[in-house]
């Protein structure tokens, strides 16, 4: 996927009115956003209580994000009458649904969620494959490529690289988000969002020259910036996945 810098658009189109004196003008924008994807799956009471856990322990990272809802398990397993439980239970819990997978649109006609888009487009992040340790050796993958962010990132915008590095020459701003498939260097102060190792998993990293974020994460791992104490803030940090926990340590 080619990277993607927020707010922007890929098409655009204009239609005037025909009456020369008017004025108004429709414009039409298409843009890409990242969507969260959670598929709820039955007993609800096993998945609701992951789900509060996780929620618990990266409040930051469902922090306004939106969020389309995978009900194929749900049909799959526990039938129609289910769908509105899943749902339910998960606007219950302050998350942003903006859509359903899986689902037929007759299915929610009639209740409260008929308005949620069911003909979305997208495609999952794919992780890239491990290394199978009884292959033996192989010859080292080709190096990830990487995008350049020779300026700030702002408050708002989005820099989003799904196939390799991302290098941010100057800070990114609170409010802002840099996603990488591969590691993240900011040669800054970090303020917004980091999260890297959307293709390559738990062997990405995150570096920055001052770490001032939100929320960071690796992998499936995510820490905000009050499980990891005033010790490390405005210093030179690591981010990196070890023994299947997140670690931060100090560079400097």
């Amino acid at each position: 996927m080619p990277a993607q810098l927020y707010p922007g658009s890929s098409t655009a189109a204009s239609t005037q009115a025909a009456d020369p004196g008017a004025a108004a003008t429709l414009r039409v924008r298409g843009r890409s956003i990242m969507a969260l994807v959670i598929a709820p799956e039955p007993p609800f009471g096993d998945w609701f209580a992951a789900l509060d856990e996780q929620m618990r322990r990266t409040a930051g990272f469902f922090a306004d994000r939106p969020v389309v809802v995978d009900l194929a398990a749900v049909l799959e397993n526990a039938g129609r009458d289910a769908v509105a439980v899943a749902l339910e239970g998960i606007e219950e819990r302050g998350l942003r649904v903006i859509g359903a997978e899986g689902v037929a649109p007759n299915l929610l006609v009639g209740t409260r969620w008929a308005r949620l888009a069911t003909s979305l487009h997208g495609r999952d992040v794919a992780q890239a494959p491990r290394a199978d340790p009884r292959a033996g050796a192989a010859a080292a993958p080709p190096p990830a490529p990487s995008l350049l962010v020779d300026r700030p990132v702002r408050s708002g915008q989005s820099v989003v690289f799904e196939d390799g590095d991302i290098i941010v020459v100057g800070a990114v701003a609170s409010g802002a988000e840099v996603i990488a498939g591969g590691s993240i260097h900011v040669y800054g102060p970090l303020r917004g969002r980091a999260l890297a190792g959307l293709k390559t998993g738990a062997e990405a990293r995150i570096f920055c020259r001052r770490l001032e974020a939100e929320l960071v994460g690796v992998d499936q791992f995510y820490r905000t910036a009050e499980h990891w104490g005033p010790g490390l803030h405005g210093r030179c940090v690591q981010v990196r996945c070890d023994r299947g926990a997140l670690q931060l340590s100090a560079l400097d």
